[in-house]
């Protein structure tokens, strides 16, 4: 797989640092980590960074997060152009939207998802390679990325999965902009990408825009771009995502979530294709095609007043269903073999045997969270098992009624409330670990550790 720039992280965390570092490794052709922020500048001196991943507090009972902005000043004194993002607690999230309008680019939030994170990351990469190559240098790199990126597959060969194959072909070669529905955790991004890879604008990029992430007073400076000097701190012309995307495709992922104020901008730039910067005058042809997706009911918020009819009927000139996996039983096995396949080159488990009786469990089984909870279930039956020999006992699914719904402790004994507690996180994020373990409030490794502790 190849490997993406330079990445400096500072934390006082010892342990954020061992987690970055291991998770990062993979993407990244260096992961240099500093708990000491004082020593940032000798090491920006040394080494030229794409991105920084900076914390926001530094000494023991401070949570201002002024610290974090101090050094991210300092960063770009040495550095203008660096692209740094900044690690947050909960409670930081203001402070740190007040640092992306001094110059930080983004921030994470702990505890972090990891696919969130990697995204996160190599879109930071992306913008900082932006600044140094031509727009067809970077098209280039981001195609190249597009067509090597693991997980790029649709996996199964089930009735309704040809079904919507046959719609995807049909639908690809023009440039109709499409809706995509389904549960989460069915694949709609896969099917998005789908589309792009047939269409003539294959070689052009991909551009996705997660709409529940993007904040109302960011919207428009995120999807349109801005001038410099058009708010505080906008020190340079920035392009926004549809610009990014001029050419190809762009993706806007849950489009439930766009507030109802905020339609009339979006429906705006699709009726006269063109956008016009935050701080500009001047319109910017723009030539997408756009697909957007959601899990959320639209024709029923818009029967109770929550979305527009007239962007509705923009979005959806052909709308695809992403279909549950319970209702394609029969791809289960072409899908555990496939996430199988790729746990066992990600933690080094080549040629597990997996028992008999594995299959059966897993045709049986519901799957509130679709394909994502497979592919987090077989994740975790790898790095759990030490035998050589996966088994049904690996993959615990506890049905409703399997833990009390009342949330109040049964009991006084620590232990036995906190298996309770655990169980019914993985069950409300549908076997999403990463999910849990952010409501949780613990890190993956510490889920995992409660996890084989308890035997869960």
């Amino acid at each position: 797989m190849k490997k993406y720039g330079k990445i400096l992280v500072v934390d006082d965390n010892e342990e954020i640092l061992i987690a970055l570092r291991l998770l990062l490794q993979d993407y990244f052709e260096s992961v240099d980590c500093e708990k000491n922020p004082n020593l940032i500048p000798s090491r920006i001196e040394r080494q030229a960074y794409d991105v920084y991943i900076l914390d926001m507090n530094f000494r023991s009972g401070r949570y201002t997060g002024n610290e974090g902005i101090f050094w991210m000043h300092k960063i770009l004194d040495k550095d203008p152009q660096a692209v740094i993002i900044l690690i947050t607690a909960y409670g930081d999230i203001d402070l740190a939207v007040k640092a992306i309008k001094e110059g930080a680019t983004d921030f994470i939030q702990k505890p972090w998802i990891d696919d969130n994170l990697i995204t996160t990351l190599l879109g930071a990469w992306k913008l900082r390679n932006s600044k140094g190559i031509s727009e067809l240098q970077r098209k280039q790199e981001h195609l190249h990325e597009q067509i090597n990126k693991p997980n790029n597959k649709l996996v199964g060969s089930s009735k309704p999965m040809r079904n919507m194959e046959k719609q995807i072909a049909k639908v690809a070669f023009t440039d109709a902009n499409v809706l995509i529905t389904g549960e989460n955790g069915t694949g709609k991004e896969l099917v998005a990408r789908a589309i792009h890879h047939q269409s003539r604008r294959a070689g052009e990029v991909f551009i996705k825009v997660d709409m529940g992430s993007v904040s109302a007073s960011l919207f428009e400076s995120e999807l349109f771009g801005h001038k410099k000097g058009a708010f505080t701190d906008a020190h340079d012309d920035r392009p926004g995502r549809f610009e990014i995307a001029h050419k190809g495709t762009l993706f806007l992922d849950e489009i439930g979530n766009l507030p109802l104020a905020l339609q009339p901008k979006l429906l705006s730039v699709l009726q006269n294709r063109n956008i016009i910067r935050v701080g500009s005058n001047n319109p910017v042809p723009v030539d997408i095609r756009l697909i957007t997706a959601t899990n959320m009911p639209l024709e029923r918020m818009l029967r109770e007043g929550n979305f527009r009819e007239d962007l509705l009927y923009r979005l959806n000139t052909i709308t695809i269903h992403v279909p549950a996996l319970r209702e394609r039983v029969e791809d289960i096995a072409a899908l555990f073999d496939y996430f199988l396949k790729k746990f066992e080159g990600k933690y080094a488990k080549a040629r597990l045997r997996v028992d008999a009786d594995v299959l059966p469990k897993l045709q049986t089984y519901h799957w509130p969270g679709n394909v994502r909870e497979l592919e987090h279930a077989v994740e975790k039956a790898v790095i759990m098992c030490d035998s050589g020999l996966i088994t049904a006992s690996d993959f615990v699914f506890h049905r409703k009624g399997d833990i009390p719904e009342d949330d109040s402790p049964q009991n006084l004994n620590l232990e036995k409330n906190e298996v309770v507690i655990i169980r019914k996180a993985i069950e409300n994020c549908g076997g999403n670990l990463s999910q849990a373990s952010r409501i949780l409030g613990i890190s993956r490794k510490t889920l995992y550790n409660k996890i084989n502790r308890y035997g869960i």
